[in-house]
């Protein structure tokens, strides 16, 4: 009777050191072993299939064998796995002892701390799927989503298919017929684009039938006078001034985006996708490469001086070809350093009167583009990755210079028709692209926060 006290404290001493005999006997540690290590489950993570392995266990077999699959039943899971947060609960309540002791097994043991690291690394690097964004995320604004989507992407089609019907119209166009054989429509034509205020001298100039032999002999004082009778100076200087480029280069020099396409098929392709996908460096190419006929008329129309006055058209801005100010500059160079894509949009609602439903794809495609740059900013900064951003740096500018390289050498072989098809796919298309790639990044936020 004496040893009975003593035998209880005995089993009760051992009960409390024996982490695997911390709960009832109801309960067996076995029931939450790993299928992997055959240990307790630590972190537990639960795939696809509804097998849970501890998240190092997971993380050393996705190391060692690189493949997105179950240990057991081999069934690929989708997205990134994450940890069974219930489950995890429920183990670390029921054997606190021993997820201590494994825990401290872990965290020694260096291979299993860098398979973590990098398994985790590669869930970052990944986009959500649906499975595991939640049935919520995928029912909340899902049909409106998906409308947007719909509408856009006929919106697009229609805009190309409309492109392409008239492709053949561009063999016409004034930028590639001599001067001396316009008529005199054509020359009404040429003078309609100058500026809303050219519409005054339309009756005029077709009156006189001034075909484009006759433009190139007037002077200003015979615009000045009778019958054509511009009185406004200003008028007749941008007239002349137009007229003295067009003498220049034989053709009516490009104005807008199909003219400036037509005139140049590689340039306005290559500007397309540089600005999109490096908007820094393509700017810096108009620079360095096309500063008077491209980059004068795109710094005056973005960052316009005070004096101008807002009521200046489009075109006016397009001919003006005056060194920029030291305020036009400081203006250009911070948009350029932190906002270049806003330079894009604000160059595109200038020509919504002219390209009106081009010009909207093209400030909602920038738009789309600043809102992923800043996601991938953040996602350095969270990373702690700062130090590698001149590296990326590098990387990018040889992948864009490589493949602008590539394109140059083999640009005589290819198709007209593969070009006009990557030209309107650029246009139309990957603004749609970029908001199916925003809403992942939303998600992928929210998954992260979570």
């Amino acid at each position: 009777m004496e040893e009975s006290p003593q035998n209880d404290l005995d089993a009760a001493s051992l009960e409390k050191n024996d982490p695997l005999q911390s709960t009832s006997p109801q309960i067996s540690i076995n029931e939450f072993s790993c299928h992997c290590c055959y240990d307790i489950l630590v972190n537990p993570t639960t795939l696809n299939c509804g097998h849970s392995f501890c998240r190092h266990c997971l993380a050393l077999w996705w190391a060692s064998s690189k493949k997105t699959e179950c240990p057991e039943c081999r069934e690929r899971w989708e997205g990134f796995p994450k940890v069974n947060i219930l489950l995890r609960d429920a183990v670390e309540k029921l054997f606190p002892d021993a997820i201590r002791m494994r825990f401290e097994d872990i965290q020694q043991n260096n291979d299993i701390v860098q398979s973590l690291a990098a398994f985790q690394k590669f869930g970052n690097d990944q986009t959500p799927s649906a499975p595991h964004t939640g049935r919520g995320n995928q029912h909340r604004g899902g049909g409106f989503y998906s409308g947007v989507l719909t509408a856009l992407t006929g919106v697009a089609v229609v805009l190309l298919v409309y492109h392409w019907s008239s492709r053949e119209s561009e063999r016409h166009l004034l930028v590639h017929k001599a001067v001396a054989r316009w008529t005199a429509e054509e020359v009404v034509l040429w003078l309609e684009q100058l500026g809303p205020w050219a519409s005054l001298y339309r009756d005029r100039f077709l009156s006189e039938r001034v075909n484009g032999r006759l433009l190139l002999t007037l002077t200003e004082e015979e615009f000045s006078k009778a019958p054509y009778t511009i009185e406004s100076s200003s008028h007749r200087r941008a007239i002349l001034t137009e007229l003295e480029r067009v003498k220049a280069l034989g053709v009516k020099p490009p104005q807008n985006l199909w003219e400036y396409k037509a005139v140049n098929p590689g340039r306005s392709l290559f500007l397309l996708y540089a600005l999109k996908s490096s908007p820094r460096l393509g700017l810096l190419y108009l620079y360095l490469f096309d500063y008077t006929d491209t980059f004068l008329p795109f710094i005056h129309t973005i960052c316009p001086l005070q004096e101008d006055g807002s009521g200046e058209d489009i075109i006016s801005k397009l001919l003006d070809l005056r060194e920029p100010t030291w305020k036009q500059w400081r203006e250009f160079l911070i948009k350029y350093s932190f906002l270049p894509y806003q330079l894009i949009a604000e160059f595109a609602w200038d020509w919504l009167e002219v390209h009106y439903w081009t010009s909207r794809f093209l400030i909602v495609n920038a738009m789309l583009l600043s809102v992923l740059e800043l996601f991938s900013f953040w996602r350095i900064w969270s990373r702690s990755e700062l130090k590698t951003v001149p590296q990326k740096m590098w990387s990018h500018f040889w992948k864009v210079s490589t493949q602008g390289l590539f394109v140059a050498m083999f640009w005589p072989l290819i198709p007209q028709f593969v070009c006009n098809c990557l030209f309107y796919w650029a246009l139309y298309f990957n603004p749609i692209i970029n908001i199916d790639l925003v809403v992942k990044e939303v998600r992928r936020l929210e998954t992260q926060v979570l």
